[in-house]
């Protein structure tokens, strides 16, 4: 039997840093699946979300990235159980039934980043910078771990998050997980950084960067300089893609 079209894709704005369509694409090509496509569909508003269904009839998952993991719950019909908790998606399967379109939203970069705490020093208290879906999923994650965090935002104080300007010598010493989930120093715009006090930062302290392009970012760059340990985000990324790849499997 011949096999029936179908297509992927990453909405998101802008899309230019993205890697998934070349991802995507070599493990299609790689499991035979050769009437399988993944694309990038950059939307400037979340509101244009239902024509890109209705004009595209062979899509069947999508990737959520900036600035919509929150954005896109009002537009989906059902949300699984771990994206109903953390309040972010950034994986959309779409069930085609003649005229009617389904679609269900799922969150893989929890898990994702959950995969990747191995190589991490549990025994600490953890800072999140920025307060979007990013920042949702890796406090779900550490929930799960039982690892105390405080969320880092440009706004103004709420119950459980500080800003910017509260992050003296001792809160970072009382704090050695470090992770940035904004969109600080992403591909091209490469020279820019949280603007957490790095001289305040020692060896004792731990960098994550959700960014994977570049692999190594500005602010991973400066907490080497201050001797901390560091990771990027590429890990998280193919762990959170392998996971929504099983997801766009019961599509294919």
């Amino acid at each position: 039997m011949e096999q029936e079209k179908r297509l992927f894709g990453l909405i998101g704005f802008p899309l230019g840093h993205s890697w998934s369509p070349d991802w995507y694409n070599r493990k299609f090509a790689a499991e035979g699946e050769t009437t399988k496509e993944y694309r990038l569909f950059p939307l400037s508003r979340i509101e244009e979300f239902p024509a890109l269904l209705k004009t595209n009839p062979f899509l069947a998952g999508l990737n959520v990235t900036i600035p919509y993991k929150t954005t896109v719950i009002p537009f989906l019909d059902e949300l699984d159980e771990t994206a109903g908790q953390v309040g972010a998606v950034n994986t959309i399967r779409i069930t085609r039934n003649n005229n009617s379109i389904l679609t269900k939203g799922f969150n893989t970069d929890s898990p994702g980043f959950l995969q990747t705490l191995p190589g991490i020093n549990t025994i600490c208290t953890a800072l999140i910078l920025g307060t979007g879906g990013g920042a949702r999923a890796v406090s779900h994650a550490l929930n799960a771990r039982n690892i105390p965090f405080t969320f880092v935002s440009r706004g103004p104080r709420t119950p459980g998050t500080i800003t910017y300007d509260d992050l003296t010598s001792d809160v970072l010493h009382n704090n050695t997980l470090i992770i940035n989930t904004t969109p600080l120093g992403m591909f091209p715009a490469t020279d820019k950084y949280p603007p957490i006090p790095y001289h305040h930062l020692t060896e004792k302290h731990f960098l994550y960067d959700l960014i994977y392009n570049p692999e190594v970012t500005e602010f991973l760059k400066r907490g080497i300089a201050m001797k901390t340990s560091t990771m990027s985000g590429y890990q998280m990324l193919v762990n959170q893609a392998e996971l929504s790849y099983k997801i766009f499997k019961i599509n294919l």
